[in-house]
């Protein structure tokens, strides 16, 4: 049977030229590797809507999924909202699985093949950032990309958690924020007149009658193919494509090579609206009594190209008080702050207070573990909220009409008065995704809400939260259906309702 090139050989080759002394400890971090990714396709394959799932069933020996031509495919019971890689091996019919890739590869779905391919890179990423690591330091961390470059295992749940297909070793090495470099941003300059730029684009970032658009290292060799001049120095945080400048703003650039799910550049429909979506932004703020806060976003260009553009945003260390830390909630996971029932219960309290809140005015946030920071405070409570990224919220007329809030400039796919589709902006991010990652667990997460819920103002939402499915982005699905535009989503079973998961 024809199989696709080993993606955890040609890593291995790769990294014998560059980094040969990481060799052993990379070979070492395969199996760990593997399970971590074939845990987050197990959680895909119990509970998004796969065609060729035919029915599942679900026993004391584990779970077992009938697929339409007749097949068997056999495993552990899967929790939805674990964050530990507990899936070493599934067997389809009599044969046993510990890779990923070679599972989806003899599965022969429609569209596998790529699909496969991309976890092969994501498991031989994964094991390559897991080997570069250094034991970390109890101390807080002194800078923000500090925080975020301890995010060593990516998306919480997505199987293509370090998928990498357009990156080398090399520049693996060189880019990844898990790897701490420091990368220089290269500057391209196009005439102003050429450019759609919103908000105040920095000073330091024209020269007279031009712009200079920050540029990605990765970009410009790959993309653009065009000489830039040598920029700032910068720290990538966990996105990668968005560097914290020390002492200044936050640079998300254009990076058109696929991470996760999707290619990484920047529209001119979202550069449009930012300073629109920024100045709105502030107003809801300021009615969440000091709970939230708004990166806000200081100017964006770009040269009519969604691979030629960039956006500038306040760092959310601005939001930090004396003795406080500013953290991603993703990067919570990775440190070592003490996490107690009881902190937990305080931060879905804070979290779903400020998610509900703004959802009952007309605005759903996709606030999952990259987009939610915490403000904590110097002994580690959770204390206040910042949200970074306005680019692909919801906004809803009809409800900010009925609380009487002006509607602002907006059009396109951030407007919608749908109420499932707001609902699964922001459920399926904050609370499938941020509060579930931070959980780690269904019985975690359970007990965190059921710890809150009942406090929490009755709104028809947290009516529809407390007594619906959970719902979630399909990410596998989407990976799957290339053909499909837009998101595509799964129900997951309600923690506040299901005892055993």
């Amino acid at each position: 049977m024809h199989r696709p090139p080993s993606a955890e050989a040609e890593v291995a080759a790769e990294l014998a030229d560059v980094r040969p002394e990481l060799a052993s400890r990379y070979a070492a971090e395969l199996p760990g590797a593997r399970a971590a990714v074939l845990t987050r396709l197990w959680r895909a394959l119990a509970y998004e809507p796969l065609p060729w799932v035919a029915r599942r069933e679900r026993g004391r020996e584990g779970l077992t999924l009938r697929l339409s031509d007749g097949r068997r495919l056999h495993g552990p019971q899967a929790d939805p909202f674990a964050t530990a890689a507990y899936v070493t091996a599934v067997r389809l019919d009599e044969t046993s699985y510990d890779d990923p890739a070679r599972l989806l590869t003899d599965l022969c779905v429609p569209h596998g093949t790529s699909f496969a391919a991309e976890l092969g890179h994501s498991v031989a990423s994964l094991a390559l950032s897991r080997a570069g690591q250094d034991a970390h330091s109890k101390e807080w961390p002194r800078h923000d990309w500090e925080w975020e470059q301890r995010v060593v295992d990516g998306h919480p749940f997505h199987p293509n958690c370090r998928s990498r297909p357009g990156l080398s070793v090399a520049e693996q090495l060189a880019y990844g924020p898990e790897h701490r470099p420091v990368v220089t941003l290269g500057r391209v300059p196009v005439r102003a007149a050429e450019c759609l730029v919103t908000g105040e684009w920095p000073q330091e970032m024209r020269d007279g009658g031009r712009l200079l658009i920050p540029v990605h290292p990765w970009q410009a060799e790959h993309v653009l193919k065009r000489p830039s001049d040598e920029g700032v120095a910068a720290h990538p945080l966990m996105s990668l494509r968005t560097l914290a400048v020390p002492g200044g703003p936050h640079v998300k650039t254009a990076l058109s090579a696929r991470l996760t799910s999707s290619v990484r550049d920047i529209s001119v429909y979202s550069i449009g609206l930012s300073a629109t979506l920024s100045d709105f932004a502030q107003t809801l703020a300021a009615r969440m009594d000091g709970l939230l806060h708004v990166t806000r976003t200081l100017g964006a260009a770009t040269a009519d190209s969604p691979d030629l553009a960039a956006v500038v945003r306040e760092s959310p260390q601005e939001y930090a008080g004396p003795g406080e830390q500013v953290v991603a909630v993703a990067a919570l996971v990775a440190t070592e702050l003490p996490r107690s029932p009881a902190w937990a219960a305080e931060f879905t309290r804070l979290a779903l207070t400020v998610g509900l809140r703004l959802l009952e005015l007309g605005v759903a946030l996709e606030a999952h573990g990259q987009n939610l920071l915490v403000v904590l405070s110097a002994d580690g409570s959770p204390v206040r909220l910042v949200y970074r990224d306005l680019a692909d919220i919801r906004v809803s007329p009809a409800r900010l009409a009925r609380h009487g809030i002006a509607m602002p400039e907006l059009s396109g796919r951030i407007v919608t008065d749908d109420v499932p589709a707001l609902r699964r902006k922001l459920f399926g991010s904050l609370v499938a995704g941020a509060l579930a990652g931070a959980a780690g667990s269904g019985a975690a997460l359970r007990g965190a809400l059921e710890a809150v819920v009942r406090d929490l103002p009755g709104t028809v939402d947290l009516a529809a939260l407390r007594e619906e499915a959970l719902p979630t982005k399909a990410l596998s699905l989407m990976r799957l259906s290339p053909g499909t535009p837009g998101d595509q989503w799964a129900e997951l079973p309600n923690p506040l309702l299901t005892e055993v998961f």
